[in-house]
């Protein structure tokens, strides 16, 4: 029996993978466009879950537009269930991963805050370039916040926090503030853990 062709050997399957990828990325586009069409302005939750932490933050702030997103199909399916039995129309979920998000937004979007709650730690060295907490990313970040704007971090994981914390000052345009966490909420993920390290960034500037 021949050899079965990797996706990478099969120009045909390598199109289609390419015609997926840009057909995702034009949807996730129009729905960008289309939630944030009356407001320029949002709360932000990169890895929601199931949807627990946000949907009872947006019951708590009916005036603040949220929207929470995840690479995981069943988790956006179950938090939109959440969403529409507590009959919320201020806080939507979305299927993406960081990157693609943040590409996706109209020019004028910012965020008012940003949560980043118990995300998978990428323990390996090797698989560290996947983190939310990297340099790259929180540069990205930066660049969508006004001054002013917070970003929580929480992790049960002492050595990504470790490095989130670093990335975070090494970028120049946070200041790490001892604040008071602005709202608590359990969900899966921090009842799973034993205990867990949060800190709280300020934007300070262009």
């Amino acid at each position: 029996m021949p050899r079965l062709k990797k996706i990478h050997e099969d120009p045909v399957r390598v199109a289609e993978y390419a015609a997926c990828v840009t057909q995702r990325r034009a949807d996730l586009r129009a729905a960008c466009a289309q939630l944030l069409a009356d407001r320029d302005d949002f709360v932000l939750e990169l890895g929601c879950g199931h949807g627990h932490f946000l949907t009872a933050y947006a019951a708590a702030h009916p005036d603040r537009l949220c929207l929470g997103i995840d690479l995981v199909l069943e988790r956006i399916a179950r938090a939109n269930r959440k969403r529409e039995r507590a009959r919320l129309a201020n806080v939507h979920f979305l299927r993406a991963d960081a990157a693609d998000f943040l590409s996706a937004l109209p020019e004028r979007a910012r965020f008012s805050a940003i949560y980043v709650l118990f995300p998978d730690p990428w323990p390996k060295r090797r698989h560290h370039k996947h983190r939310i907490m990297r340099a790259t990313l929180i540069a990205e970040l930066a660049a969508r916040a006004g001054e002013g704007t917070r970003l929580y971090f929480r992790t049960d994981h002492a050595a990504y926090f470790t490095a989130g914390r670093a990335a975070l000052a090494a970028h120049g345009g946070w200041r790490l503030a001892a604040e008071p966490w602005p709202f608590e909420m359990a969900t899966v993920f921090s009842e799973r853990a034993a205990g867990h390290h949060s800190l709280v960034a300020v934007r300070t500037g262009p």
